[in-house]
């Protein structure tokens, strides 16, 4: 079957290339969050607006690829380094449930946090926005969005570490990801509409 020789592709690839293969999977699956976003904003648009659709942005998923194919290889060595240290497996087969808890709250008080901010402040450098603007970004976005993430990602996560094989955890997270990716491409477009917004405004008074 084709889903059997793809996943023994990604398995070979894995083995022989880990941190490109996670680069290039979460790279295409953050793409493919934004491609869903950007067909959802159309959609969601009032009538209106929907006779005037903007043209698909092909530099904005890209930019979404670039973030993804550069956190890929960051949460391959994060997931390496839970596993060495919050090891699942007792020596009588069970899953140690204090182990498990470990591993997801580790990732969500201390990856989540940091992969948010790096979120933020790529995609205001990848969007040419100066200090001030991706200042700005911080204050509207990363407190809202942590706390939406806290409400999603520990139930997702814990399924991962338990159940996933290590090679196929990114892709797992990754694949879920695609709704959060597409929940974060519309509150950073939307963010992203506000600033422009606001700066057409100051150079109207001014």
């Amino acid at each position: 079957m084709a889903s059997v020789a793809l996943a023994r592709a990604y398995q070979q690839s894995f083995d022989s290339h880990p941190y490109g293969t996670l680069a290039v999977t979460n790279g295409a699956l953050n793409a493919l969050g934004d491609t869903v976003a950007q067909l959802t904003e159309n959609v969601l648009q009032p009538q209106q607006a929907r006779n005037e659709r903007r043209p698909y942005d092909f530099v904005r998923t890209l930019r979404f690829f670039a973030f993804g194919f550069g956190m890929g290889p960051l949460i391959g060595r994060w997931n390496f380094f839970l596993e060495r240290h919050f090891p699942l497996r007792r020596s009588t087969g069970n899953v140690s449930i204090p182990q498990l808890t470990k591993r997801v709250a580790s990732d969500q008080l201390f990856m989540a946090p940091i992969g948010l901010a790096l979120f933020l402040g790529s995609m205001g450098i990848m969007e040419g926005r100066d200090v001030p603007h991706i200042r700005g970004k911080y204050n509207d976005l990363y407190v809202p969005l942590l706390i939406t993430n806290w409400q999603v990602w520990p139930i997702a996560q814990l399924i991962n570490f338990r159940f996933m094989p290590l090679a196929y955890r990114i892709p797992f997270q990754s694949t879920c990801g695609v709704f959060w990716t597409l929940y974060l491409s519309i509150a950073n477009s939307r963010e992203a509409k506000h600033q422009d917004h606001v700066d057409a405004v100051k150079k109207t008074i001014q």
